[in-house]
């Protein structure tokens, strides 16, 4: 009499352990199918915004014209001597005059 109790509880976790098993199976391919979807949206070609690349290209101008500046100004800095770079630094403002002051977009001499 025992073993119909006995095959019962063998078949029933057998049957448990088999919807287990579907179950993570399914979940299994879920994920490989999100991961696929991941996968090709990261590898694929991305669209570029208008407004996003002129966006950069304005920032990519901004940063060489600022290069550039630094460029041109560095033989200027060079070229003060410890007086005037105390001075200017005494003054605070880097306040070159008005417009009629400057020639070639340098300050007019003192």
């Amino acid at each position: 009499m025992a073993t119909p109790s006995v095959s019962f509880r063998i078949t029933r976790s057998a049957e448990d352990l088999a919807a287990t098993i579907h179950a993570l199976s399914q979940r299994l391919v879920t994920l490989e199918q999100r991961l696929a979807a991941m996968e090709q949206h990261l590898t694929a070609p991305q669209a570029e915004d208008p407004e996003e690349l002129a966006s950069l290209e304005n920032v990519e101008r901004l940063l060489r014209d600022c290069r550039d500046l630094l460029e041109d100004n560095s033989p200027i800095a060079a070229a003060l001597s410890p007086e005037d770079r105390r001075s200017l630094e005494d003054d605070g403002s880097e306040d070159y005059g008005s417009s009629s002051d400057h020639r070639d977009g340098y300050p007019a001499a003192a």
